[in-house]
């Protein structure tokens, strides 16, 4: 292990683009901590998974993976058995098992209004893809971020093919059993209930689970502060650790 800051590489869902963790990757180089947002493809599981593989491998030294929404598929897939991921950090996001998918998890618990919000269509490469109509997006996606903000996130959010929703995580080992995880949770989340975010992290073992009270599915958006300190925590975990065992 490398005393190394780690670097973090940051994976957005559905709905959403890399711009999404600004404010995060603002509070993070304050201190000094290098960010990195991936661009996820949002095509398939195992695509989006591969190119955030490739995302680490670039970076040559230790990595923290965070994922919102269903950025949690991917970083659990393209962490499995990956040495370079030394962290994980669930932001409103799924933690799946083995054999489960974003369309399984998000109906595992009730409250998830999200399929009454999409608009689908059909792709060239087949299937359909959704994305969340922009006259619900403010309710429906961030409900405690601006209206004049969430237009602009309305208008430049990346749909998801329901293939990606529908896949099933590969990986027969989770990443989450073998590297440790930090989980927030947002409350008022429409689109991934809390109940299942909390459940996540409970099987995770989460070292350390924030939930904030009255937060939308755009949780690191409307609260920088907060996910970018969970994050802080892991990297400082991480440090303690390689301190400890040289």
């Amino acid at each position: 292990m490398t005393t190394e800051k780690p670097t973090i590489v940051l994976v957005h869902g559905a709905f959403a683009e890399s711009s999404s963790w600004n404010g995060v990757i603002l509070r993070l180089q304050e201190h000094g901590v290098r960010a990195v947002a991936a661009a996820n493809p949002l095509r398939s599981l195992s695509i989006d998974a591969a190119y955030v593989r490739d995302v680490i491998a670039s970076i040559g030294g230790p990595v923290i993976l965070v994922g919102h929404s269903y950025g949690g598929m991917v970083i659990t897939e393209a962490a499995a058995e990956n040495s370079a991921v030394v962290g994980l950090v669930y932001v409103a996001a799924f933690t799946p098992d083995t054999g489960e998918s974003a369309f399984t998890l998000s109906a595992s618990a009730p409250g998830s209004t999200l399929g009454e919000a999409l608009a689908a269509y059909p792709v060239s490469t087949g299937g359909n893809e959704f994305a969340i109509r922009p006259d619900v997006f403010h309710h429906q996606f961030a409900a405690d971020v601006s209206e004049d903000v969430t237009a602009l996130m309305a208008a430049t959010q990346r749909p998801v093919t329901e293939a990606a929703l529908s896949d099933a995580l590969a990986a027969q080992r989770p990443a989450w059993k073998d590297t440790p995880s930090w989980h927030v949770v947002a409350e008022l989340d429409l689109n991934i209930p809390a109940a299942v975010q909390r459940a996540g992290a409970e099987r995770a073992g989460s070292r350390g689970t924030h939930e904030i009270a009255g937060a939308s599915h755009a949780v690191a958006v409307s609260q920088p502060d907060a996910v970018a300190a969970v994050i802080a925590a892991a990297g400082k975990a991480y440090l303690a650790s390689v301190t400890e065992a040289a």
